[in-house]
């Protein structure tokens, strides 16, 4: 049973920065064998993809509105992802899932419980 665990989302002002992690366990292959992603669901929205990562690492790709501002990374040794969110807007308050790519974008056992992110002044 894939187990994903999300941490450090919280609240900031605009413009402010955090960093999500999203550690990773029970995969029947090892985790470096799969692509992972970011997605996020604002209040009241559905699901929105963020960003992917392929499995070694050398490849990514965003969604236009956080280009510049998100970096994803993961380190398949320790089994952890990660999203450094900077210059954070209002619009980018939502929940965060990890998610597995791209079985989690439309299953939720391929994703984590989500963390809170919220911009606000």
């Amino acid at each position: 049973e894939v187990q994903l665990v999300e941490s450090g989302g919280g609240m900031v002002q605009p413009g402010g920065s955090l960093r999500l992690s999203c550690v990773a366990s029970g995969f029947t292959f090892s985790f470096s064998n799969y692509a992972m992603s970011w997605v996020r669901q604002a209040p009241g929205k559905g699901l929105e993809w963020v960003s992917t990562i392929d499995t070694g690492g050398g490849s990514t790709a965003y969604r236009d509105s956080v280009k510049g501002r998100f970096t994803i990374s993961r380190d398949n040794a320790k089994n952890t992802l990660s999203l450094q969110m900077n210059s954070l807007k209002p619009e980018d308050t939502a929940v965060y899932y990890c998610a597995v790519y791209p079985r989690g974008l439309l299953d939720s056992t391929y994703r984590g419980q989500g963390t809170q992110v919220t911009v606000s002044s």
